[in-house]
């Protein structure tokens, strides 16, 4: 039986912090992209996209509705971070702020909660990864796209995104079943010269 709130939300599972990502044949690593994070929610035809506080922002994100209603499922939840992408493949968080250029906006999803009224919740990361690869199947639109992990030394992946000026890497485990809230099986090492943290440091500084 899922558990979760009346109007369909789920806490989301927050990485911690970590300077240096692990490097362990447990662990697989994601690009972190600097956007919003979203819980893409489907019951039939309705779509919902939950920011990590619960609330529905679905209005602001039409295209990325529209891809959902064409996944060949009657429900599922998938998490992912939704961002707009510049020319040249960097996310541009100030573009993504302007609700005028939502229809830009792109779903990169990573994780897979339920399918089909199935609480994937208990599963192995790397199974239900494997699931939502399968699920989002074949080309659904720009706007909703399956986030691939990295295997190997998670050093040479953080400094290859690094270089690329991108905010960082998440690694996580790849025994690890989902769980709401701070996690030591999700960790994240940022990019300190990245956009995104320049401007959280500015945003500390007001």
């Amino acid at each position: 039986m899922i558990v979760r709130h009346p109007s369909g939300f789920i806490e989301p599972c927050l990485p911690s912090e970590v300077d240096q990502p692990p490097s362990s044949p447990l662990w697989v690593h994601e690009i972190k992209h600097d956007g919003y994070r979203l819980m893409l929610r489907r019951d039939g035809s309705r779509i919902r996209c939950f920011t990590r506080n619960g609330h529905d922002w679905a209005d602001r994100f039409p295209a990325i509705v529209d891809a959902a209603l064409r996944i060949e499922a009657t429900s599922f939840l998938i998490d992912g971070e939704v961002v707009i992408f510049r020319d040249d493949q960097t996310p541009d968080f100030q573009a993504l702020r302007s609700q005028r250029r939502g229809n830009e906006a792109v779903l990169v999803a990573f994780d897979l909660i339920e399918h089909d009224g199935d609480d994937l919740r208990d599963l192995l990361l790397i199974d239900r990864k494997r699931r939502l690869k399968k699920l989002l199947g074949g080309p659904k639109g720009l706007s909703l796209q399956y986030v691939a992990h990295l295997k190997g030394n998670g050093a040479s992946v953080f400094d290859h995104a690094c270089r690329l000026g991108l905010e960082g890497v998440v690694s996580k485990r790849t025994d690890a079943p989902y769980c709401s809230g701070p996690s030591k099986a999700w960790v994240k090492a940022k990019n300190p010269a990245s956009e995104a943290v320049r401007r959280e440091r500015e945003e500390e500084w007001r």
